[in-house]
């Protein structure tokens, strides 16, 4: 148990090193001498966590020629992607991919509980929404993107369908990261609070297609304030 404990200790570092740009896509990596002598570990314990970071297609090898790093598209660790997209410097694609993909889970999600949610669950969402407006008011990023959040955990849980709420759950992390570097732009917040009152209001009605075009109107304008008003000003 000890020496499989060091090779992930090894296996993390390394990928940590690859998250933080150390080491780009298509660069080679140090060879196991450099990796043992910088740990202090064996050479077979750096092999190990080498083969462990091929298996997640973080790397590959080419015969006579090096041990290089794959593109993030390429790499089969769902963990691993998190933690680039939650950690990583040169995060731009990440952060459009992350969107995407919310507007293909979160739009259906919102036309299932269109016919499925609870007056309860209606009344939470419009107090979240005055949470929202409150925290705008005083510019309370933390208490903006925590009201934002759960907001739209409602909305997952409402849907009722169980593989939905277990998909999100590992991007909790990221989502919060992203919503608080968007959220810091007060105008993000207004076209944010605008939204989530037409997704309620939507919802509100019963109408699966009405819920279902707020939802994707709402992921339209984050990617788009993404892409004008947080990554045009770095």
């Amino acid at each position: 148990m000890a020496r499989k404990s060091l090779v992930g200790v090894v296996a993390d570092e390394l990928l940590d090193r690859i998250i933080e740009g150390e080491f780009p896509p298509g660069s080679t990596v140090p060879g196991e001498h450099e990796l043992s002598a910088r740990h202090e570990v064996s050479r077979m314990t750096v092999r190990e966590a080498m083969k462990t970071l091929q298996a997640q297609r973080i790397l590959s090898v080419e015969r006579g020629r090096g041990t290089f790093v794959n593109p993030l598209s390429r790499w089969a660790s769902l963990e691993a992607v998190l933690r680039a997209a939650s950690e990583g410097k040169n995060d731009a694609d990440a952060s459009i991919q992350l969107i995407e993909l919310r507007r293909m889970l979160e739009t259906g999600a919102c036309e299932l509980a269109a016919g499925r949610i609870a007056e309860e669950e209606i009344t939470s969402l419009f107090n979240y929404i005055s949470a929202m407006k409150a925290a705008h008011s005083i510019n309370d990023v933390a208490a903006f993107v925590e009201a934002d959040l759960a907001f739209h955990d409602v909305i997952l849980h409402a849907s009722g369908n169980v593989f939905v709420s277990v998909l999100f759950e590992p991007l909790h992390r990221v989502l919060e990261n992203r919503r608080t570097e968007t959220s810091a732009v007060p105008e993000i917040q207004e076209h944010a609070i605008g939204h989530h009152q037409n997704i309620a209001e939507a919802l509100q009605s019963r109408d699966s297609v009405r819920s279902r075009e707020a939802m994707a109107a709402h992921m339209q304008q984050t990617l788009d304030d993404l892409k004008h008003l947080v990554l045009e000003t770095k």
